[in-house]
């Protein structure tokens, strides 16, 4: 489980230093546009999105609260996987060293 906690706190630093990057020296609209305009950049954000899904699908079976998943499920839809660290790393220190609790929340 160390070795969990530390690719999601690995995960949270990158994202927060490459998300801190591209708002700060690019252009979240002109350069989106471009990539939207790619068939490759079309590729992969389908790639990125059907990820960010398959993720959240997890986080709402997981969860307790239903407006908490949906919160984290915004937070993933916006901020990727800076987001998905983060719930990763709440979740392993929640789950007391129990992967099955950390697997399956509330239905452990």
């Amino acid at each position: 489980m160390r070795l969990a906690k530390l690719i999601s706190i690995i995960g949270i630093l990158a994202m927060t230093a490459a998300l801190i990057y591209g708002f700060t020296v690019g252009d979240f609209f002109a350069e989106g546009s471009q990539l939207a305009s790619m068939p490759w950049g079309i590729v992969s954000l389908v790639d990125l999105y059907s990820g960010f899904t398959l993720f959240s699908m997890w986080i709402i079976y997981r969860e307790r609260s239903l407006p908490v998943a949906i919160a984290w499920t915004i937070a993933m839809m916006s901020l990727g996987f800076f987001a998905g660290s983060l719930y990763a790393f709440i979740a392993l220190q929640k789950s007391g060293d129990d992967w099955r609790k950390f697997w399956l929340g509330k239905h452990a």
